[in-house]
């Protein structure tokens, strides 16, 4: 597993990223419902995971701690492209990497082009076109 944290739910905002499921999810809207005689406040997170796009809904006591992933942003260079994968090589320790193309670079990313990559967790992706 990669490096994270541990936050309240509470206080976390819109455009954050949390862990849900074991999947690094952007959070897409925060609402807190007041607290009632009885109980506590309570938080519904609906997020949206970077890999596969699948939407997720939590309701949870705002008190709750969870995972809050501590993404990592390098550049690379693409060393070729083959069946949606590019070969990058890091810019920093000259490491080759394979990594998916999203679908919506594959028109942008071609040989000699630099990447940002983030490494989320044990996954690795691309996220934009260095320019």
């Amino acid at each position: 597993m990669g490096d994270k944290t541990v936050e309240e739910i509470g206080g976390l905002k819109v455009g954050r990223y949390v862990i849900f499921d074991g999947k690094v999810c952007t959070i897409k809207d925060v609402q807190k419902s007041k607290p009632g005689k009885h109980g506590a406040t309570k938080c519904r997170v609906e997020a949206v995971a970077l890999i596969d796009g699948s939407k997720t809904v939590k309701v949870m006591p705002s008190s709750e701690r969870v995972d809050v992933p501590i993404i990592e942003k390098k550049i690379a260079q693409v060393i070729s492209i083959q069946d949606g994968k590019a070969s990058v090589m890091d810019m920093e320790s000259y490491e080759t990497l394979e990594l998916i193309v999203p679908e919506e670079l594959k028109n942008e990313v071609k040989e000699g082009v630099q990447v940002v990559y983030w490494i989320l967790m044990d996954e690795k992706i691309i996220k934009q076109i260095k320019s």
